[in-house]
This record gives structure tokens, sequence and C-alpha cells, in this order.
């Protein structure tokens, strides 16, 4: 797939998900911006990008901070004429009992994996919108469509990006703006190494492929749903997650 002229921006992109997702949007031509709080790994991946001669630039953004977000998209829209693909795909939760959440871990879940998402999309849409085109592709999560014991608020905020999708992609539709949204399953990432092996194991003999989901395998998804052939598709919910999860 071709991306040679597209300027897409990718929160969470300085590892996982996010930066196999950076890496194949600029194996395929496209100016990447990679977007993390991770000043130190989004300028490792500036670099390791430089010595493949990919076009991929870091870009600090706070996604708790609404305030935050509003500055880093003017700094980005002030670098770049537009931006034509943008991909929310940061996240972040802990595994605890809903009863044990305490209020600012609450807030911190919500405000990174729903928040950040609002604000960000709402400060480069019309951009998109002047532009009468775009595409939009929310990184969900399992959890929130079929719900995950231990990580209750993250699947409420993760259920809200799916919910978001879906409205947004009505909205924008009339502006040849494309939004849709991928859920993942169990991926092989830093965030699940800290998960407990107990935990671990019991995701790995649920699911029907017996293996992790690799970031390579929800970036090709991602980018599937950046690119042409998801033309006439909007408002839809793709789960990847090696059959773990059919209903929902």
């Amino acid at each position: 797939m071709k991306f040679d002229g597209k300027i897409a921006l990718v929160t969470g992109g300085a590892s996982g998900i996010g930066k196999a997702t950076v890496m194949e949007f600029a194996r395929c031509g496209a100016i990447v911006i990679c977007a993390d709080i991770d000043e130190k790994k989004g300028i490792e991946v500036e670099q390791e990008a430089k010595r493949t001669n990919f076009k991929v630039e870091y870009a600090q953004i706070n996604l708790a901070d609404p305030a935050a977000v509003r500055r880093s998209a003017a700094v980005i829209l002030a670098r770049h004429p537009r931006i034509d693909i943008l991909v929310n795909a940061a996240g972040w939760n802990d595994i605890q009992p809903f009863v044990e959440n305490p209020p600012d871990y609450m807030d911190r879940v919500v405000a990174i994996n729903l928040g950040g998402t609002l604000h960000l999309t709402q400060a480069l849409l019309p951009a998109m919108i002047a532009a009468g085109k775009g595409k939009i592709v929310n990184v969900s999560s399992d959890a929130g469509r079929v719900g995950s014991s231990g990580e209750t608020t993250y699947a409420a905020a993760k259920g809200g990006v799916i919910a978001f999708t879906k409205s947004l992609a009505r909205e924008v539709a009339r502006n040849a703006i494309n939004v849709n949204c991928v859920c993942p399953g169990p991926t092989d990432t830093p965030m699940l190494q800290t998960r407990p092996e107990k935990l671990r194991e019991a995701f790995l003999k649920a699911i029907p492929f017996r293996r992790f989901a690799k970031p390579q395998d929800i970036a090709d998804a991602i980018v599937f749903f950046a690119g042409p052939r998801s033309d006439y598709i909007t408002g839809q919910v793709m789960s990847v997650s090696g059959g773990l999860t059919f209903a929902g």
C-alpha cells in the first residue's frame, strides 16, 4: 500500500502498537508524526527511522492534559499544512478490581484513553473538513467491546472510543472523512509484559490461535482503514484478537 505524500499522526507512537504503526506508514511512503509523552523513546523512534530513510518526526504530547493536547495540536498544524491520517493509538491502564480503583487512577485512565482522543481529534478535525477528506482510525480494545475483569475503568473508556467512532463517522461522512476503529485483543507489547504471568497464561490458553497478537498484526489493520481500500467503509469496529472474542 502506498501513502506517498500523506501526512499521518500516530499517538502512542514511541512503543508497541503505535511504533509498529508509525514504521508501517513510513515504510509505505508517508510523512509520520510520532506523538508520545515519552520524549526519550520518541526521539529514538525518529532516529531509527532516519537510519532507513523513513520520514518520521517526534512530537511530544500529554494526552492526560486537555490544554496540553490542544497546544501540541497547534504546534503540529503550524509545521504541517494538514493531517491526512489520524491514528489515536495511545492507551494506558493497570489490572486491579474496580472497587479498588483510586479516584485519581480512574480519572487518568479516562483522560488518556478517551479524553485525549476526543480533544486531539477535535483540534485536528477542522483542517480535515477544510480539505474535504481524511482518515481517522481509533484504537479501542476488545475490553471495550466485551468487558475484561480487572480492567473495568479501562473498558469503560475504550467503550467510549467505540461509541465516539460511530457517532463521529455519521457527523463527518458528508466531508468524505472516514472514521473507523480497531480493537486489539491481548498484544505482545511492553504493557502486556507488566501483567502477572498467570494472567498472560490464561489469555494465551483462551486465544484460538494460541499466540498473542504482534504489534504488526494491529498495525496492518490500522493501515487498512487508513488506505484507499477502505474508502467506502466508515463507522466500523474491527476486532483483531486471534479469535478470542467472536461475539459482542
